[in-house]
């Protein structure tokens, strides 16, 4: 489980460093804002669809984990009762 926690710290890290690249490239911007607006919204849907992306991933990486582990848990509760 100690993957799933370090996939948790690299999603947290890539959120803070979008927000934090999105906050400077607005505030740097030689683009009007209307042109900048829409440059960001569209980083913003990029960002937002690697990201589901990630998360699914995630989550059949959890499901895997877990099936793993029940067919383990089975296989030595049977050994028990034989």
């Amino acid at each position: 489980m100690e993957e799933s926690n370090d996939n948790g710290k690299i999603i947290g890290a890539l959120l803070i460093g979008v927000l934090l690249g999105g906050a400077f490239a607005i505030l740097l911007a030689p683009d009007k804002g209307e042109r900048t607006r829409k440059k960001f919204s569209e980083k913003g849907n990029d960002l937002a669809d690697a990201l589901k992306e990630k998360a699914e991933e995630f989550l059949e990486e959890i499901k895997k984990e877990v099936k793993e582990r029940a067919n383990e848990f089975m296989k030595k509760a049977e050994k028990g009762t034989e």
